[in-house]
């Protein structure tokens, strides 16, 4: 069903679980290295194998920052918790259950706010909890990746085991419309506070960061809520938008067929932006949950979490407000930044020496239109904040104008050096020397007789064209202010 037509039936409530691997040295529960990319099965012990008589024993880093993460979602810190079996048979797993937290959670009851459309729409968190990672598992052959029609499977343990934290919001109602983009926004919040707090590297392409999306319609004027559906490992901020999108107008479309839609998870196609069924949706009482014998509680000291919670660094939305106001720039520029991951770069190249609108005018311009031909984010393109620094540099002191400067920025994007050396190899200097530019524009102006007469006469809008041709003759390396100021000089006219 279309997207309007199933708002106007139809309203959703969402619901988002997202994964985060914590980026510790060792795996949850044993010593194992957590180096994503080596070999298949090299990093890997009894204990996360689960060899008979293997004891886990808890990573205390991760503790320290699965609380630091729920102190920045404005959470409650447990006093007193445990950890869990969660038991189900799936290869990913050696131990044919996950240590992980049920109904004790580290964190619980916070939320973070997020920017959408000029509003302010507060996500309500319901826990933030520790677990274990799964291993990987690659179905070989067959026409989807998937262990439906593969020849054969293989598993990478290399991953379990890996320190993981959930982070569940409660039902998010109201979304209405913009119910797509508040996930997108949220998750995109999330994320920038994981980095501030350098607790992973939340690389979603590698699977640091993972979301589930939870998606459920009930008519309009109704207070029931309908079945949900989760669509599980979607990978891309954009992918998040699109998969409730997409859902919602499957589920619509079900509805109002008089169908009714099946509680499972689903899987979501990048090509088509649709999600097709994985497997009913299990509840708690199917993954058989009882307390870890094999691990003490977590009490911690709350003097601890207090000096935790003193040292948390400077968080997302309150940076944005900060550098908006050092920058002077409006709500709208600022949120285009922010779309665009590019605040970093912008601030990084302040930082190196540019002014704030110099720095947002080159990479929120030339440099984001190079990204969007190349299908690359802002911060994969090869120059550095410091190398457009140099940029405005040169063009403020007069050595290159606009058009040079983007010329500079396309030989540093190509591997011809730094800025100082794209500029000595193409020649691209401004026209400095006043004699060189009087003799181009003697060159232009006997070239250009009508159009000098006009100026003669007043028309001195038709030194346009005088200048464009003085530009034109210098390849573009003329002052066109300076090459103005001298053509009315040389015609008499007072500009």
């Amino acid at each position: 069903m279309p997207y309007d037509e199933a708002l106007e039936r139809f309203e959703p409530v969402l619901g988002l679980e997202t994964h985060v691997e914590l980026g510790t040295a060792s795996k949850m529960f044993c010593g194992c290295p957590t180096t994503f990319g080596a070999p298949p099965n090299t990093q890997v012990c009894p204990v996360c194998l689960a060899l008979p008589g293997s004891l886990p024993v808890a990573n205390e880093k991760a503790i320290e920052s699965t609380i630091r993460i729920g102190l920045a979602l404005n959470c409650t810190i447990a006093t007193w918790c445990r950890f869990a079996r969660k038991n189900y048979f799936y290869p990913d797993m050696p131990k044919n259950y996950q240590i992980s937290q049920y109904d004790e959670p580290l964190c619980t009851d916070g939320y973070l706010d997020v920017e959408v459309d000029g509003k302010t729409v507060r996500v309500e968190i319901e826990r933030v909890h520790l677990e274990e990672d799964t291993g990987k598992s690659t179905h070989v052959g067959g026409a989807t990746g998937r262990i439906h029609g593969a020849d054969y499977s293989i598993v990478d343990y290399n991953r379990a085991g890996i320190p993981l934290v959930e982070i569940v919001t409660k039902p998010i109602v109201g979304a209405d419309r913009l119910a797509p983009e508040v996930a997108r926004a949220y998750v995109t919040e999330l994320r920038e506070v994981m980095r501030s707090l350098g607790v992973s590297d939340v690389r979603m392409e590698q699977g640091s960061l993972r979301c589930d999306v939870n998606v459920s319609l009930m008519p309009r004027g109704s207070a029931e809520w309908g079945t949900r559906t989760e669509t599980k490992n979607v990978n891309s901020l954009r992918s998040v938008e699109r998969a409730v999108r997409g859902e919602i107008e499957r589920q619509a479309a079900i509805l109002a067929g008089g169908g009714r839609i099946v509680q499972e998870t689903r899987h979501f196609h990048e090509d088509t932006g649709q999600t097709s069924p994985g497997r009913s949706k299990e509840e708690a009482q199917d993954y058989r949950y009882f307390p870890e014998p094999d691990l003490l509680p977590i009490a911690p000291d709350p003097a601890w979490v207090e000096s935790l919670k003193a040292a948390l660094p400077e968080l997302p939305s309150a940076r944005r407000k900060r550098l908006q106001q050092e920058w002077g720039v409006s709500d709208l520029d600022m949120a285009a930044m922010h779309n665009a991951d590019a605040i970093d770069l912008v601030e990084a190249t302040v930082a190196a020496g540019a002014p704030p609108a110099d720095a947002r005018k080159w990479w929120m311009g030339e440099l984001a239109r190079r990204a969007n031909e190349s299908g690359v984010a802002l911060a994969e393109l090869p120059i550095t904040p410091a190398q457009v620094a140099r940029v405005t540099e040169l063009v403020a002191s007069g050595a290159l104008n606009d058009k040079l400067a983007r010329q500079v920025l396309e030989g540093v994007l190509a591997g011809e050096g730094e800025p100082d050396e794209v500029v000595d190899k193409r020649g691209l200097k401004v026209v400095s020397d006043e004699g060189e530019l009087l003799a181009i524009i003697d060159q232009v102006l006997a070239d250009n007789a009508d159009a000098a007469e006009k100026v003669r006469g007043g028309k001195i809008a038709a030194v346009g064209a005088l200048v464009g041709g003085v530009m034109k003759a210098s390849r573009g390396k003329a002052d066109a202010a300076r090459a103005r100021e001298l053509i009315l000089e040389k015609l008499g006219v007072q500009g």
